[in-house]
């Protein structure tokens, strides 16, 4: 007879995330959505050396001397890292970006399940290199698509979704 931990393992190992009611039009996460996910990521990368900016003028540093610009070095090495964190390892780990986090949406495959870890970390690197010499109409394209789905997306077979990801036993 089994124990009470041994079924809650055997549980747990049948027990999956699916998105439910998976339908491409359905869940696409809306344009808008997916412009505001963006700002959220720009604004959060952006105001990093800002703030570093109007803290060292505020100390009186006015920029003229080279040696003298270490806090806005400091300011744009920090916006660096939060950017590589925010726009690659979090999409990679988890499928969202800190904007996408606050909005709801994720990234996953056409076909809803996990995207994988190559597919993802191709998509915002390549990806976005690409749409980004298109000057963002590659990102402009998710607007038109019935399917909700940028340049990026349509390279990598990905998508942006706004769904609920509920267990299912199997």
């Amino acid at each position: 007879m089994a124990t009470k931990g041994e079924a809650i393992r055997k549980e747990a190992r049948v027990a999956t995330e699916v998105v439910v009611g998976f339908s491409p039009a359905i869940v696409s996460a809306p344009f808008i959505l997916r412009c505001a996910a963006l700002l959220i990521d720009y604004f959060l990368i952006t105001s990093v050396p800002v703030l570093f900016l109007l803290f060292a003028r505020s100390l009186g540093d006015d920029g003229s001397n080279l040696l003298s610009g270490d806090l806005n070095n400091l300011g744009w090495l920090i916006a660096v890292l939060i950017g590589l964190a925010d726009l690659i390892l979090l999409p990679v780990l988890i499928g969202q970006s800190v904007g996408k986090l606050l909005t709801g949406t994720r990234i996953v495959s056409k076909d809803g399940n996990e995207s994988s870890i190559s597919r993802i970390l191709l998509r915002q690197t390549v990806g976005y290199f690409v749409t980004l010499l298109t000057f963002g109409l590659g990102f402009l394209i998710a607007a038109f698509n019935s399917s909700g789905r940028s340049l990026h997306d349509l390279l990598f077979g990905t998508m942006v979704i706004q769904a609920k990801k509920e267990p299912i036993i199997r």
